[in-house]
């Protein structure tokens, strides 16, 4: 035991010297050690303080049973994915806390009566092992989908085992391709060969905890003889390789990260790799027919022609090797160009076609794109469009797909559109809360600088306007991600919670769509970039104070959450602009911006936010939340949530502002779950319980 608590303190010792010499002493430095005995003590402890709290309330009870129930839900609309003649689909209810990965042909499930069959029962795994496992995925070589890789990870973490499985056996392959517990990146090249980017030992990850050695590992050799294909220095961000099949041939790609926006991409021809003459902000989505299907982020001249930011454009492969003559009489071809108001959202490939899904003023379109005699045919796909559209799964050989929508008062609802574009309802989940009572609105806050800022208000009908409304206002505003209308305005995780806990209760629900964020398109998320990130907190700002002019809630009344980079948005907003809330939801977020670029994944976020070790902490050290936190100001009551297994943003981000917020005498709630990676929980309990204790805190603060 003693010897366990002098490496916890050598630990705190070491780190703190390696920043001593930037920064003050930072007395709270030891809860950075993960498993620490003293760090968990105290976790320990202060989830029970919370706990006493806040789960003896009637109130938790009441939220955490709604919560549960709609997580629970026996007609949850599935997450599927399509292979073949059959849809999979991962289930949990109580009975299976872990959850059942299953499958049910394809016919019962466009009948809407699906008889589901077990592929893995990861709570029988689990027990079976004496391992908490976490079923992160299953990836199968097409078009056969019988050769299979499964992603398994203890506590629910991104670094996970990776083991073969038979699709036709239902079982795992006996000596077949398996990989211990790492970040990993692995792709079919066919039956016998995979494509492996892990850790091959010492030296073999970057700094930012990702494979930097990508290799071609053949059946049945050792891996420490699988031969290397390339490899990227370690301040890169990550590398891995993928074969792209056709009508033409498969092609190999590699694709380097060498920061979080930047990419190099290389082409294997014959036995050499060539790299591809591409702007490095350009994003490679797929392949069709022999040409790569790119995304613009930035303008780009390409054989004297302006092709403009947000475009989506087809080039042949050979018209872009570095170094080798243009051998192609083709120039790119623009397959859709965004707008100021219409943006591309994803791009999804088929064999004959290409579906993209469209933000207009952040709600969701889908077109299709077929080659005509000349052109490419654009046709709008005949499906709602006042929510939110995804493209679930798709079926590349036929055309086929499923679409999922939703809106804040219209539960998920999936659609099975076949290859003439006719459409039908495949499933659609019940309504978990009483949505005829409620009302969404948009509107436009206006920000600092005069950019309009749009954010969705859903509310009771007979709302009345008088400043008095307990609002719950939730934004991310970084690396690019839109928040688009989702049933009840939550993300997918919380699906129908939200109605019960707080709308049904009578608070107001808003979604701030802020820069930093993809709604409006690359320039929208690059205007809030490093020097820039300010503008997403005055967007934030410009959206509070808008509520308040509006009537519709006031400071007191006023709650507001945020995750992971939207947890470091409500800390900075927080130190900035205390008085405008009455309470805030700080989940699994980055707070520490001095020292994150050392912890787990933060050296591969820098291009968002800069680097904190050079001058760019001139302009990080004025919103950095945990160097600004003071025992003098008056901040609103913070509810901290994160999870012991999360290896993205290290939990001592929220470990140590929460202690230190503490020491000074805030009011404070924090829960730190043992399990469950970024997301925070892994069971359906888990999440309902932060649910329950996470609205219990707003409730009993904005009352």
């Amino acid at each position: 035991m003693f010897k366990k608590f002098a490496l916890s303190l050598l630990l705190s010792f070491s780190i703190s010297l390696g920043c001593f010499a930037q920064s003050s002493f930072d007395q709270h430095l030891w809860l950075e050690d993960v498993d620490g005995k003293n760090a968990l003590t105290w976790v320990d402890a202060t989830n029970r303080k919370t706990e006493r709290s806040l789960a003896s309330q009637t109130l938790y009870k009441d939220i955490y049973r709604d919560a549960l129930t709609a997580l629970n839900s026996k007609d949850k609309l599935p997450n599927i994915t399509l292979r073949g003649s059959w849809v999979y689909s991962l289930y949990k209810d109580s009975d299976h806390p872990r959850g059942i990965y299953q499958r049910a042909s394809l016919d019962r499930f466009n009948s809407g009566k699906p008889i589901w069959q077990t592929v893995i029962d990861i709570d029988r795994l689990s027990e079976r092992e004496g391992e908490k496992w976490v079923f992160q995925g299953m990836s199968c070589l097409k078009p056969e989908n019988e050769h299979c890789l499964v992603s398994l990870s203890p506590g629910g973490g991104d670094a996970h085992e990776l083991r073969e499985f038979n699709l036709k056996k239902l079982d795992f392959v006996k000596n077949g391709f398996t990989l211990p517990k790492s970040k990993m990146t692995v792709t079919w090249a066919d039956e016998n060969h995979l494509f492996v980017a892990t850790d091959f030992g010492r030296g073999t990850m970057t700094e930012s905890g990702y494979p930097r050695i990508v290799k071609t590992w053949k059946r049945g050799e050792a891996l420490k003889d699988a031969k290397t294909l390339m490899q990227t220095d370690t301040k890169s961000v990550s590398i891995y390789a993928d074969r792209f099949r056709g009508s033409k041939g498969s092609i190999d790609l590699i694709f380097e990260r060498f920061s979080y926006w930047s990419n190099r991409y290389y082409v294997r021809v014959g036995e050499k790799i060539v790299q591809l003459d591409l702007p490095e902000s350009a994003v490679l989505d797929d392949v069709i027919q022999g040409e790569l299907v790119i995304s613009l982020q930035a303008d780009w001249v390409f054989q004297g022609e302006l092709y403009k930011q947000g475009s989506i454009v087809l080039v042949e492969p050979r018209a872009l090797l570095k170094g080798v003559k243009n051998t192609s009489s083709k120039s790119a071809t623009v397959l859709i160009e965004s707008s100021p108001s219409a943006i591309v959202e994803s791009v999804t490939v088929n064999k004959e076609s290409i579906l993209v899904v469209v933000l207009e003023d952040v709600t969701s379109k889908i077109y299709r794109f077929r080659r005509g005699e000349q052109d490419w045919i654009k046709e709008l796909i005949d499906l709602p469009s006042t929510g939110q559209l995804s493209i679930q799964t798709n079926d590349d050989s036929t055309g086929d797909f499923y679409a999922r929508y939703e809106d804040f008062l219209t539960p998920p609802t999936l659609y099975a559109v076949d290859n003439s574009l006719m459409s039908k309802v495949a499933l659609q989940q019940s309504a978990t809360f009483d949505s005829s009572l409620m009302k969404v609105e948009q509107f436009f806050a206006k920000s600092l600088d005069g950019t309009r800022v749009p954010y969705f208000v859903i509310m009771p009908q007979d709302t009345v306007l008088d400043g008095s409304n307990p609002t719950h206002v939730f934004a991310y505003g970084g690396f690019r991600a839109s928040l688009t209308p989702s049933y009840s305005g939550s993300y997918e995780d919380h699906n129908g919670a939200y109605g019960k806990a707080w709308l049904e209760r009578g608070g107001v629900y808003v979604i701030a769509n802020i820069r930093g964020g993809g709604e409006y398109g690359p320039a929208w998320h690059a205007s809030a970039l490093l020097a820039n990130r300010n503008k997403a907190f005055e967007d934030f700002e410009a959206v509070a104070e808008d509520l308040v002019t509006r009537k519709i809630t006031s400071a007191a009344h006023l709650g507001i959450e945020g995750r992971s980079n939207g947890g470091l948005l409500v800390g900075a907003t927080m130190i900035r602009r205390p008085e405008l809330y009455g309470a805030i939801i700080c989940g699994v977020p980055l707070l520490d911006m001095q020292r994150y670029h050392k912890l787990l994944a933060g050296s591969s976020w820098m291009a968002e936010y800069g680097d904190p070790s050079t001058d760019d902490w001139e302009f990080m050290r004025d919103y950095s939340p945990y160097q600004n936190v003071s025992k003098d100001a008056d901040y609103p009551p913070i509810f901290f949530f994160t999870s012991t297994q999360d290896d993205r943003v290290h939990p001592g981000h929220a470990r140590k502002m929460a202690a230190k917020m503490l020491s000074q005498g805030h009011k404070i709630d924090y829960y730190e779950n043992t399990e469950g990676g970024h997301k925070g929980s892994v069971t359906n309990e888990q999440l309902a319980k932060r649910i329950a204790l996470s609205f219990t805190h707003l409730w009993n603060n904005l009352k």
